[in-house]
């Protein structure tokens, strides 16, 4: 028997890279994708150590490079078993200041992107009755935070998706779905979230400067925990992937945990809410 076959978007840094090694250590085949092959040169460089990864074009906003990669997949392989939706954009930006294009542009790749790549891999798993559909969320998916409400609002769509893709496809199909929710990571995509700041001077001069300045600052006093290495992060998740059955939601930190608190104290792993919605609502 060959190994599972995990497939990866957003592999250029971060976590998308570090989940690619870590996967890969732990046995399992990998596609590793991304948007810009030109950006692959940490992805090659695992490949060049003889860890089980290939590199593969993807992007998300298109449906029909979603189609093509996975039907190139499975062209190789006898199965996808886990398909992470980690692709993502940050974006720090209060809704007067962020243009429509900058606001559909965020939606189209941390949630419609995430539609995509489901409505991809779904007919295969569904065939199959077994898969994994893991995403990257955020503590942002469960707690809006100050000049983040546009990209709180597509993790919060995004882990509604989830949430109902799960009362139905696990119990009738045998999908398993788990979002994962990180507090702070370091990475590129912070760094690119500042960056955009910088070039835009969307808070030069501007009447929400000071909350900016204070939004930074109580991000610098906050305890070490609040970050994570996107090592760190992976390995948290790899271990997770171990288990029979997934977690709906997964915190990665005590800071995460303790950050969502009133949100999830009664139903940490969030099965809870969903076996109540099946009772509710799929009674056989």
């Amino acid at each position: 028997m060959g190994k599972n076959v995990a497939v990866i978007t957003g592999t250029s840094t971060g976590l998308g890279l570090s989940l690619s090694e870590a996967l890969a250590k732990a046995g399992w085949k990998v596609y590793a994708t991304m948007r810009n092959l030109d950006k692959a040169q940490g992805v090659q460089e695992l490949m060049d150590t003889g860890l089980s990864i290939e590199l593969l074009q993807l992007d998300v906003q298109s449906q029909s490079s979603i189609d093509t990669a996975i039907q190139r997949i499975l062209e190789k392989e006898e199965a996808i078993d886990l398909f992470i939706n980690n692709a993502g954009m940050g974006f720090l930006r209060t809704v007067e200041q962020a243009t429509e294009e900058e606001y559909k542009n965020i939606f189209d790749i941390n949630t419609f992107g995430v539609i995509r790549c489901i409505k991809s891999i779904l007919p295969h798993m569904r065939d199959r009755q077994k898969g994994r559909i893991v995403a990257i969320s955020s503590v942002g998916g469960l707690v809006g935070q100050p000049l983040n409400e546009i990209y709180c609002a597509s993790k919060f769509a995004l882990e509604g998706l989830y949430e109902s893709l799960a009362t139905y496809l696990t119990p009738f199909f045998g999908i398993e779905f788990m979002i994962v929710e990180p507090g702070g990571i370091v990475s590129e995509f912070a760094n690119t979230v500042l960056s955009q700041i910088n070039e835009s001077g969307a808070f030069q001069q501007d009447v929400y400067e000071p909350v900016l300045q204070a939004y930074l600052g109580s991000r610098e006093k906050q305890p070490a925990g609040i970050s994570q290495t996107p090592e760190e992060i992976a390995t948290i998740i790899v271990n997770q992937l171990a288990a029979d059955e997934l977690p709906l939601r997964m915190r990665t930190s005590d800071w995460s945990n303790n950050f969502c608190r009133f949100k999830t104290e009664a139903d940490p792993t969030g099965l809870a809410q969903t076996h109540y919605v099946q009772e509710t609502f799929l009674k056989r």
